[in-house]
């Protein structure tokens, strides 16, 4: 197949097939529960860039490891950014992602943060095409399941030098996914983290970089230490940042829907498709600084009748307490974010109609 991009010169796929790839039994045995991020799928893409050639050299090839020279950039000063988008099956079998331009725009957005090439939109969308033509049998058709597409780049160029990387790479991969929550979806216990900062103004957090998740790694383990699911992060002004892979948004008694927004807080597309759902209902929305007593205060007095994180992965969650070292209040839970889940999920899944035009038929 070939790309065309009003900036970029064509490019073909070349196809290569897994010749041990897992049988049909086997597959359908991992899709009758795949858990999440474990099974991989036979196949993955790759495009290559180079400052002299460009985006150059599109293959589809057999799932397996890449070879990496040990200087190679990424290894040694973390130029790495990566996205999450999932694929579904519809009741008539076909396969449908949701809003993957939003996705193609900000990996651009963390490209030109991090130094590295803008894949083309049209790149992006055919790279998710070509892996579904030959992986399309590993999207399951089970309640809440999907297939996880996970396209990522990264500095491949081999260097000891502090400076942008002048070879780099386009991966995607995919994994089948289960339903996040086992059981049906039930409140979260969140950890405030204060003692660690997930970004700082003027650094890395609005863009999808594997840094900022490492650096919520510690803060998540003290989290579970403490007996919770998650850790929510404050900015150096107090003001409630995000959890460590999801967005926060606070239900107030007039029905308003508040989450934070600052500089460095990742763009959510669930969030965002959330709030616009929420709008469609006749919600009022406000994005802006929250600060960690406005949320205390709010729950207290009433005047914040539901808090909730949503995101790629999970969709939403209710968040059921907020716990620090010297204090846990219980938060007040409600029925508008399982309803705003229920309806995003239905377009998602081909249930309920797309009025706005979210999905995109990856298949056919």
């Amino acid at each position: 197949m070939t790309l065309t991009d009003s900036t970029a010169a064509p490019l073909t796929f070349s196809v290569t097939k897994n010749l041990a790839a897992v049988s049909p039994s086997a597959r359908e045995e991992i899709l009758a529960n795949p858990g999440f991020g474990t099974n991989f799928t036979d196949h993955m893409v790759d495009i290559c860039w180079s400052s002299k050639g460009g985006w150059h050299r599109p293959r589809v090839s057999p799932y397996g490891p890449i070879s990496l020279s040990p200087a190679a950039a990424v290894l040694h000063y973390g130029q790495e950014i990566f996205e999450g988008i999932k694929a579904y099956r519809h009741a008539d079998g076909s396969i449908h992602t949701f809003r993957p331009e939003q996705n193609a725009r900000r990996l651009q957005r963390s490209a030109r943060r991090m130094a590295l090439p803008e894949l083309p939109e049209e790149y992006f969308l055919q790279s998710l095409r070509e892996l579904i033509a030959v992986d399309g049998d590993w999207v399951p058709s089970g309640d809440d399941q999907s297939l996880y597409l996970r396209p990522f780049m990264f500095a491949k160029e081999a260097f000891l030098g502090v400076r942008p990387a002048q070879k780099v790479a386009y991966y995607l991969i995919a994994s089948p996914a289960g339903a996040y929550f086992k059981g049906g979806v039930s409140p979260v216990k969140i950890w405030l983290s204060e003692d660690y900062a997930r970004a700082g103004r003027g650094g890395t957090g609005a863009a999808k970089t594997g840094g900022n998740y490492a650096a919520s790694l510690l803060p998540q383990a003290e989290a579970y230490e403490k007996g919770c699911d998650q850790v929510v992060f404050l900015d150096e002004d107090g003001n409630v940042e995000e959890l460590g892979g999801m967005n926060v948004v606070f239900v107030m008694k007039d029905g308003t829907l508040v989450t934070p927004e600052s500089e460095s807080i990742l763009a959510g597309i669930t969030r965002d498709s959330i709030l616009q759902l929420a709008e469609d209902r006749g919600h009022r929305v406000e994005r802006r600084p929250v600060s960690l007593t406005e949320w205390r205060d709010g729950v207290a007095s009433g005047d914040i009748v539901e808090v909730f994180a949503c995101g790629t992965a999970a969709v939403v969650t209710p968040i059921g307490a907020l716990m620090a070292t010297d204090f846990e209040d219980a938060q007040p839970t409600g029925t508008l974010a399982l309803e705003l889940r229920q309806h995003l999920t239905d377009i998602q899944y081909g249930r309920a109609e797309d009025v706005h035009g979210w999905l995109t038929r990856l298949d056919g």
